[in-house]
């Protein structure tokens, strides 16, 4: 992230779209959409988005990183475990969504200002980011506001298991 902001010789200012490369089906709209919403929000150094959560497979599915977020859309934590636990519903059942929890889907996309990587590098990894690998969990250690907004298209779900790979290929090729 800082070398290559560095090396396209990017004002500290300008900002920075970072798509995953487990998200090879994310429509320009989106980088679009997430480029706007860090012009928008000067309160945050860095945002993301997030699709509603409508089933329990995507729920429980460990490879789907979730997000829980505040009243103002700044991410409180993020985790590949089930965010929030519903504790009383799910000690009764663990095959529906309970009514009324909005369970969000963090989307493989970031915006940042090209001068940000410099100190995210600078802080080396923090504890909870060595056991549950998600760099945005380094950011929250250090106190950087995480914005969270839904993507106004919901794209394809990433590539984490070879079933996807399988699955984009086919959708790439047709």
């Amino acid at each position: 992230m800082a070398e290559d902001a560095a090396k396209l010789g990017l004002s500290p200012e300008a900002i920075v779209v970072n798509v995953q490369g487990d998200e090879p089906l994310t429509p320009p709209s989106v980088i679009n959409q997430v480029a706007a919403n860090l012009a928008a929000y000067a309160e945050a150094r860095m945002v993301t988005l997030s699709q509603p959560i409508e089933d329990v497979d995507t729920l429980f599915n460990h490879y789907v990183v979730k997000v829980v977020s505040d009243l103002n859309g700044l991410a409180l934590t993020f985790g590949r475990a089930t965010l929030p636990w519903a504790r009383d519903v799910f000690a009764k059942s663990l095959d529906q969504l309970p009514e009324g929890v909005p369970f969000r889907r963090q989307l493989g996309i970031y915006a940042y200002r090209a001068g940000f990587p410099h100190y995210f590098v600078s802080w080396g990894p923090c504890w909870l980011e060595s056991i549950e690998p998600l760099r945005q969990l380094r950011a929250l250690w250090h106190g950087v506001r995480i914005h969270v907004a839904d993507a106004l298209i919901a794209p394809h779900t990433g590539v984490d298991t070879v079933e996807d790979l399988e699955r984009v290929r086919r959708l790439l090729e047709a």
